[in-house]
């Protein structure tokens, strides 16, 4: 069997990505090991792909904190209670970029992370 185990995300800062992932949206911190002058910072929301943050060294990783996808969504971030979540998310300050709503394929609304880059949380339909 195979799969994607980590998913790069670039960040601004270790510590200031681990407390918006962590104590933010509920992830869990599963390693940090200093590695010289860089760390090895891996999030987990639970089951499936893992982030790997990696804070940005060069003047090009700089430019691409918080677009790496060009504006588009480019994670997905399930849950099984968007309301809880939801709620959660918004007391800690993360900024929704639009207000929850039902599609066909589930509950979502589209965030953003601390830097800008696009997520949907997402409430799946059942089947």
């Amino acid at each position: 069997m195979r799969s994607i185990g980590l998913v790069t995300l670039v960040v601004r800062d270790y510590d200031e990505a681990i407390r918006f992932y962590v104590e933010g949206l509920g992830f869990t911190l599963v390693e940090d090991t200093p590695q010289g002058d860089k760390r090895w910072v891996v999030v987990s929301a639970g089951q499936g792909t893992s982030l790997l943050l990696a804070q940005a060294d060069t003047g090009l990783q700089q430019a691409r904190v918080g677009d790496q996808t060009g504006g588009r969504v480019g994670f997905f971030l399930n849950t099984d209670d968007f309301d809880r979540d939801h709620a959660r998310m918004v007391a800690f300050g993360v900024h929704f970029r639009e207000e929850p709503r039902d599609e066909v394929y589930g509950r979502v609304a589209v965030f953003e992370d601390l830097y800008g880059n696009r997520w949907d949380l997402l409430q799946p339909a059942r089947a």
